[in-house]
């Protein structure tokens, strides 16, 4: 392989002013602005060092896969430094034609009651540091981490899927319409 073709195998990303990133074996942890989380490496097969301000990632091979899975690497590390520094915001909207569904919080979990006229709940999950806030008809999720985010909205949306009925008539559920990086208030 040529010089050009190793560099292609390395990337770098740059430490935003106001995040700290510590490596311990295949654990990164973060501490930003808006709080501080981490990422477990073990399964991501790249190597990883730390050096005056930048994060420095290397393929374990030379395959186009490996080439693929470093930059996913990067952009995950990128994400939660931007996630640190300004947060995420994913707007859902509670949709219903005659049973009013209802969106409650209680600790770690997610209630969605009165779902097509139900007695029983629909439960789910709320995924890492998340904050589900219930506005009438909008249900508001923050957070600094972009995966534990839409992990949690799609946890949400899969609980109120339509079954046994046309999804084109029967279109009550709770949906996700807007995306955006910073907090909502």
């Amino acid at each position: 392989m040529s010089t050009s073709q190793l560099e292609k195998f390395q990337d770098e990303v740059e430490i935003p002013d106001g995040v700290t990133i510590t490596l311990n074996k295949h654990m990164l942890s973060f501490v930003g602005p808006l709080g501080k989380t981490h990422k477990n490496f073990r399964s991501i097969p790249v190597n990883i060092e730390i050096t005056d301000g930048k994060v420095l990632l290397k393929a374990i091979g030379d395959r186009k896969k490996d080439y693929a899975i470093l930059h996913t690497a990067r952009s995950i590390i990128r994400n939660i430094c931007e996630g640190l520094i300004d947060g995420y915001t994913i707007k859902m909207k509670v949709v219903y034609a005659h049973f009013p569904i209802t969106v409650k919080v209680e600790g770690k979990k997610i209630l969605i009651e009165n779902f097509q006229g139900e007695r029983a709940a629909r439960i789910t999950h709320i995924v890492g540091n998340t904050k589900v806030i219930p506005k009438g008809e909008d249900v508001i999720l923050t957070g600094e981490v972009w995966t534990d985010i839409t992990q949690t909205a799609a946890n949400i949306e899969l609980k109120t899927k339509v079954k046994n009925k046309d999804h084109r008539v029967f279109l009550d559920g709770v949906y996700a319409f807007e995306k955006k990086k910073g907090l909502e208030k």
